[in-house]
């Protein structure tokens, strides 16, 4: 479809109808401020999602380099932007070490021994691959759109994608579902819901502390850049004492470009394995992890997850981008009314 837009109403093809109708979604507050979503799906596949005909975010599918779909850039409030750009682009001042984190992605470190959460990148050194772990790694191949529609203040994106072997042998099938909206403090929210659906005899996903649904926020933003910033989970666990806590949310707050601003992840009371353990680290990591029960949280029983053929697993968080610490943005109160 080019570069024909979604606006308010309006309808295109994506080798299906992407209908444009009201969506409601459970928001942070009753009331949400005045904003207008609009999608488009660009030429190389990617899908943008617009508030009020400015950039927000792009799900990108068409990246050759990564073995990922991912969210890249996220645009804040006042137009700030709240994740990493690193490897997507390179800006001076960021810190660049694992390439992999890319922007906001989900990946699995280990199911069956294929890994999605690492890629090329992360084994390439000096221009050379280790041939040795590269060939574990699996792609999340970009299957389908199922679903985009944007009116008013809200937007809903559902895509598909295999998760497939080095030979391209599908092992996995998952299902997104990211509902977006403006809360009427200005943060921009996004729900993802993602299945996990096993279509081989046995899927394993195995314990380890490298998976799960992840931001990579901005540099400055880091612990580790000694600019403020900090990390707070809903017990009251600062910076380094926050990782490993399975506790209901955890906000990373800090400045970017002069302002204080924030990313909140919330895991809602009906995902697998709620309270999550959280595997978020002061050099800008954060990431919902509820399969390592032992590699994360510490426990003494494995967290290995088995998938039979068909079945599956929902996990279900929201991401809040706010303007403010945990306190101005009342990240707690906005956790109460999402787990209702």
């Amino acid at each position: 479809m080019g570069g024909k837009s979604m606006k308010k109403r309006s309808r295109l093809s994506v080798g299906l109808v992407l209908a444009v109708s009201f969506t409601v979604i459970n928001s942070v507050q009753v009331t949400a401020v005045a904003a207008e979503f609009s999608m488009k799906q660009e030429p190389a596949g990617d899908i943008a999602i617009y508030i009020d005909d400015q950039l927000f975010t792009r799900y990108v599918t068409s990246d050759k380099v990564s073995n990922k779909c991912y969210f890249w850039p996220i645009v804040g409030p006042g137009g700030i932007k709240m994740t990493r750009a690193y490897p997507m682009q390179n800006v001076e001042g960021e810190k660049q070490d694992h390439p992999h984190h890319r922007s906001v992605c989900f990946g699995l470190h280990s199911a069956n021994g294929f890994d999605t959460w690492h890629e090329v990148l992360t084994f390439t050194k000096k221009g050379k691959v280790d041939p040795h772990k590269a060939a574990h790694l699996g792609h999340q191949v970009h299957a389908k759109v199922s679903k985009a529609e944007a009116s008013g203040n809200a937007a809903t994106l559902v895509v598909e994608s295999k998760n497939v072997t080095p030979n391209g042998e599908v092992y996995m099938l998952q299902t997104r579902t990211v509902d977006f909206h403006v809360a009427d403090n200005g943060s921009r929210v996004m729900d993802i819901e993602i299945v996990l659906k096993g279509i081989q005899d046995k899927i394993t996903i195995h314990d380890m502390k490298d998976s799960g649904l992840t931001v990579r926020v901005a540099h400055s933003m880091c612990v580790d850049a000694g600019e403020g910033g900090c990390i707070i989970n809903s017990n009251g666990d600062a910076n380094g004492d926050a990782w490993g806590k399975r506790v209901s949310w955890v906000d990373f707050n800090g400045p970017v470009e002069g302002k204080t601003m924030g990313v909140a992840m919330f895991n809602h009371p009906n995902s697998f394995r709620y309270p999550t353990p959280w595997h978020v680290r002061n050099y800008g990591l954060f990431t919902a992890n509820p399969f390592a029960l032992k590699e994360v949280a510490g426990e003494k029983d494995s967290g290995d997850v088995d998938l039979a053929k068909g079945q599956s697993i929902t996990l279900r968080h929201r991401i809040i981008f706010h303007a403010g610490d945990e306190k101005t943005a009342k990240i707690a109160e906005a956790w109460k009314a999402y787990a209702k």
